[in-house]
């Protein structure tokens, strides 16, 4: 129990309770949700356990300390006071990164510099030499987070956010963050258990993100490398154990995961990235202009999509969104279908009463994720058969 630490998620507004299930399955203790992050403790197994499979974390901070500060010259001094030697050779690289939510700092990007130069300043005066800065592939990343006058220093364990699964080499104009894209699916409650389909796939970011929890499939076994690689204490054999132990939990899938999009360019695109994923097997992408087909067959269909929402993609906003209510009710019978959308004004013209309505957050811009119900035959018969 001694080699226990503190770890915190970092996630999107709306994923919070998400992502404390995801922990509490994978085995995290002490689990704490707080706003865009989650708290919890674990290993070191279970940092690179947490890297390795959590699908709505965006990053994994790992807390070394915290103090409070007045002014730069604290900050400066608390930094330098740290046993930087542990973390970090000489020889190495660092890159800094900081966040600042007060009144007594303004600039994030003074703050990073200023605690670049407490670190080195601490090796230089100690050693003699002092590590240089590498932005894009450091030895060491260093989160600094201020929040009025409390300032929280951790190790950035990720590297590169989370999202960023190393499957996705072709996007189109407007692609979808893995992230939202598996929160999405997670929240429709999609258990696997039925067809799945995105009317409007783009990309493909949606599908494979479907495909891997219908599978149970670690979303970041793709990635090139997790910052804690460069650590000192980097296990490689602890880690390959781990990656083990989480595909030996992988599950057959026995419906099918189908794709549409209009362009032939996006459907190039996301067969291209299903299959970096190595997920041909359980997807289907057509060329299909979703307005004009139907659903196949009398099963269960569950519907996740994001479609275009006027804020990089020029459209129709009043009729296209008539055309998703019209096309759902009259040709997609027994299915729940989710979409999300930027364009609070367009779901009027749906024509439909959502079901559900889910407050989020997409790339800064307000959202709602919404449900569908299309019934077999109509609602009210549907209502007397029950």
């Amino acid at each position: 129990m001694d080699n226990n630490f503190n770890m915190v998620a970092k996630t999107l507004f709306g994923f919070e309770d998400l992502l404390v299930h995801e922990l509490i399955q994978l085995g995290a203790q002490d689990v704490k949700p707080g706003v865009r992050n989650v708290s919890f403790v674990g290993d070191k197994g279970f940092m690179y356990k947490a890297n390795l499979a959590l699908r709505t974390a965006i990053k994994i901070l790992k807390p070394i300390h915290s103090f409070r500060i007045n002014n730069e010259k604290d900050l400066y001094d608390q930094i330098y006071k740290m046993d930087w030697s542990q973390y970090l050779k000489p020889s190495g690289t660092l890159a800094v990164d900081a966040t600042v939510h007060s009144h007594l700092f303004k600039h994030s990007l003074f703050i990073a510099q200023k605690t670049k130069d407490a670190i080195v300043d601490k090796f230089r005066d100690t050693v003699g030499e002092r590590p240089n800065v590498d932005l894009k592939f450091p030895d060491l990343k260093i989160n600094i987070h201020i929040d009025r006058n409390t300032c929280n220093v951790s190790l950035d364990t990720s590297g590169d956010s989370l999202h960023k699964r190393g499957y996705k080499t072709a996007t189109n104009i407007a692609p979808i963050n893995e992230v939202l894209a598996a929160g999405l699916i997670m929240l429709s409650g999609w258990d696997g258990q039925c067809d799945f389909m995105d009317p409007m796939c783009g990309s493909g970011t949606i599908l494979a993100e479907a495909a891997m929890i219908a599978c149970n499939i670690p979303p970041n076994l793709m990635r090139k490398e997790f910052a804690f690689e460069r650590w000192q204490d980097w296990d490689v054999d602890l880690f390959e154990k781990i990656e083990e132990s989480l595909l030996n939990k992988t599950r057959d899938f026995h419906y099918r995961i189908i794709g549409y999009d209009k362009s032939p360019s996006a459907v190039a695109k996301a067969k291209e990235n299903i299959n970096n994923a190595q997920l041909q097997d359980f997807v289907e992408i057509r060329h299909e202009d979703f307005f004009k087909t139907q659903k196949a067959g009398d099963k269960k269909l569950h519907m996740v999509f994001n479609p275009p929402y006027g804020e990089r993609l020029d459209i129709e906003m009043e009729s296209f969104y008539k055309n998703i209510g019209d096309t759902l009710k009259q040709n997609y019978p027994g299915t729940d279908a989710w979409f999300i959308t930027s364009n609070l004004d367009a779901l009027k013209h749906v024509g439909l009463r959502p079901s559900r309505k889910i407050h989020l957050v997409n790339a800064k811009l307000e959202a709602r994720l919404v449900k569908y119900v299309m019934y077999e035959g109509s609602k009210k018969g549907k209502h007397m058969t029950n």
